[in-house]
């Protein structure tokens, strides 16, 4: 049974994600760029933890979803600095290299996937992300 289209379907809340108002243009541009900004990492050191961090506080205020999607991010990526540096150990014992090409690539997967859930007004969580900032 399908419902009819003046019927609003709430999105599933089943997840501890916070919910936010109506759609905001602006905030959600800036929690697309609090993911994106991740990216700063292939050109800054560290700045795939300092772009999230920078939007994250100054817009993260302003706007509930930004908030959400700044902390998101941001705990994503000290997750993956912290398993890159566990990774880097592991050289010695020589799976450390395969380990370090998989984490990169997740991490740009998951940066994509994300900006575009983000982009589509839904609430993200990245797996395998341990939840530094709540």
């Amino acid at each position: 049974m399908r419902p009819d289209k003046d019927i609003e379907l709430h999105p599933d809340t089943s997840n501890d994600a916070p919910t936010y108002g109506p759609p905001d243009p602006a905030g959600d541009n800036w929690a697309m760029a609090a993911h994106l900004s991740a990216l700063c990492g292939y050109f800054l050191p560290f700045g795939h933890v300092l772009g999230p961090l920078a939007v994250w506080l100054f817009k993260g205020r302003q706007f509930l979803q930004v908030d959400h999607h700044g902390k998101e991010a941001l705990n994503f990526q000290l997750s993956i600095t912290l398993y890159l540096l566990i990774s880097m150990i592991l050289i010695v014992v020589g799976i450390g290299v395969l380990l370090v090409i998989a984490l990169s690539l997740f991490d740009l997967v998951m940066i994509l996937v994300a900006t575009i859930k983000t982009r589509s007004g839904e609430k993200f969580r990245y797996p395998i992300s341990i939840r530094f900032i709540k």
